[in-house]
């Protein structure tokens, strides 16, 4: 979607600052992404872009500068109000971080059960996602038994599971081969037509290509382009 397209900024970033120690992961980054928008966060290794996905979710603080998400300015955010902001992200990890005791179906329904939802519930919208992700017939199974394309399918039934409102991607392809891959970014980009914001950190500038979106450049800690590349003809 082009940002002429959306009607309103859903995240805006103001100025902000990360240090860790005296090294800084981000320098003076102001962004704005629009609600709905499909967008891409590229750069080198070690140019910020997983720190600037914790910062908002809140799985890191700014040290400078202000980060607004869907209105709310988590610089006010009390630690207790956090578990409520996380109800509104979906988050996808490269290392996938599914728990290996528990199998498929329990991996996603730990998501469905934290949002209060009634346990006769649980079981239809964990079947849901996992017919949508393609991975329904392995619901039984352990995350140590299958593949890395199918952990990170179950993963990301995992971050759609409570309907968010962001997904959030740190490089969610990296350790995939190119047809997992692309069935990765098929389901991002199927969530982002059901009206999620889908912000990707990534190096894959082939799959980048091949979906279209604004792209953010980070480099060393700062904001360097921001750029709409147009979808290849198929």
């Amino acid at each position: 979607m082009e940002r002429n397209e959306v009607e309103s900024s859903f995240v805006r970033m103001f100025h902000v600052w990360k240090r860790y120690g005296r090294k800084n992961a981000l320098v003076d980054v102001s962004l704005d992404i629009a609600e709905r928008e499909f967008l891409f966060i590229t750069g080198p290794s070690g140019a910020g872009k997983s720190t600037l996905l914790k910062l908002l979710y809140l799985g890191e603080r700014v040290n400078e500068g202000h980060v607004i998400v869907d209105g709310q300015n988590l610089s006010r955010i009390s630690r207790r109000q956090i578990p409520y902001l996380r109800r509104k992200f979906g988050v996808i990890f490269q290392d996938f971080k599914l728990i290996e005791t528990k199998n498929v179906f329990a991996n996603v329904a730990l998501v469905v059960e934290a949002l209060g939802t009634r346990p006769r519930l649980v079981k239809k919208k964990v079947n849901s996602v996992l017919r949508t992700v393609g991975m329904e017939k392995k619901a039984k199974s352990f995350p140590l038994s299958l593949s890395g394309g199918e952990q990170q399918r179950v993963a990301v039934a995992r971050a759609i599971a409570g309907d968010p409102k962001i997904i959030l991607a740190d490089e969610p392809t990296a350790s995939l081969d190119t047809g997992s891959a692309e069935a990765i970014f098929h389901l991002l980009q199927l969530y982002h037509r059901r009206g999620a914001t889908v912000i990707i950190a990534t190096h894959d500038t082939a799959l980048i290509r091949k979906t279209g979106g604004r792209v953010v450049l980070l480099d060393s800690g700062r904001l360097e382009t921001s750029t709409v590349i147009p979808k290849l003809p198929v």
